[in-house]
């Protein structure tokens, strides 16, 4: 297939453009182009200039891509790549989320400075982390430890944690591993103790409704399963209505034409915890996940959610 100069929209931190070059490369490989037929365009959000408070306190997910769908709607670049997790539940109309690349690991690891199990923590212990669900999954865990704000990128969060400033932190494991940064890892939570955020580890290829020449160059990117997992995971979130003010986890694993969903609702303080599990047909993925979502709100009652 021969195409006109495509244009990728992207994030500028280093775990953007990485995941940016590996839509390229893929694309490349599908259809036979030159790397020079493809551009990437790195472009700022307001959630990557906005360091010094929590996403919750500055309007949640959509900082990390409202700039780029707005470029994406007018022409400006062609398709948007993504990381999941930080994908609002709904799109701005005339788009969507046409492609998902095959899930990397959805794990959270714990990186630690003097000890390697998140477990081994001493008491009292520092961890860095401005994800509301890992601060509350760490406070459940050990509401011994002092849990600080700690935004920036992959590199800055390494950084601050060999200075010092705490004594360990989280990141997703898939994005260590697509910046060739696995070695760093010392513990890989498993996600039964510590379920991970709905669409961790997933690459989302965004484009516009209707434009028939970058639904065919995109199509052989797309994974089955990824596709069909996240269906299920983004309808819990969205039925839900999540976002960065609300700690919520879920997890969907395909086995043999079947799907097994596991969910979770939090306090922000970890002090309570609702889980939620459902498994079906990969036909009804979707239903599973909002069904689930009904179920977990029932179960938590109306007061549980009066301050979301």
């Amino acid at each position: 297939m021969q195409t006109a100069s495509l244009k990728i929209g992207t994030r500028g931190s280093k775990l953007a453009l990485a995941q940016a070059y590996e839509t390229r490369r893929r694309l490349q490989e599908a259809h036979g182009l030159p790397e020079e037929a493809i551009e990437i365009v790195p472009m700022s959000t307001a959630g990557d200039r906005i360091q010094d408070r929590p996403l919750a306190e500055i309007g949640g997910k959509g900082l990390f891509t409202e700039e780029i769908e707005q470029a994406l709607h007018a022409g400006e670049i062609d398709v948007a790549v993504h990381s999941t997790k930080d994908i609002p539940t709904v799109l701005p109309d005339g788009l969507h989320l046409s492609v998902y690349l095959e899930r990397e690991d959805p794990r959270d690891a714990f990186i630690g400075r003097n000890v390697k199990k998140f477990t081994d923590l001493p008491q009292g212990a520092v961890v860095g982390s401005s994800s509301l669900r890992r601060q509350a999954l760490i406070r459940r865990l050990r509401p011994d430890l002092k849990i600080v704000m700690y935004r920036g990128n992959v590199q800055t969060r390494l950084r601050k944690l060999e200075e010092g400033e705490v004594d360990g932190t989280f990141l997703a494991a898939a994005g260590l591993r697509r910046l060739g940064l696995q070695d760093v890892i010392t513990d890989l939570m498993e996600p039964e103790h510590f379920l991970p955020a709905p669409g961790q580890g997933a690459i989302a290829i965004e484009s516009r409704i209707g434009d028939a020449r970058i639904d065919a160059l995109l199509a052989p990117l797309a994974h089955r399963e990824t596709q069909i997992a996240l269906a299920c995971e983004r309808a819990f979130l969205g039925h839900l209505d999540g976002s960065c003010r609300t700690p919520i986890a879920g997890l969907a694993i395909i086995d043999q034409g079947q799907l097994r969903f596991n969910g979770m609702i939090l306090t922000p303080d970890g002090t309570q915890a609702h889980h939620v599990s459902g498994e079906g047909s990969i036909a009804d993925a979707a239903a599973i996940g909002e069904d689930a979502a009904k179920r977990v709100r029932a179960m938590a009652g109306s007061d549980f959610f009066k301050d979301w």
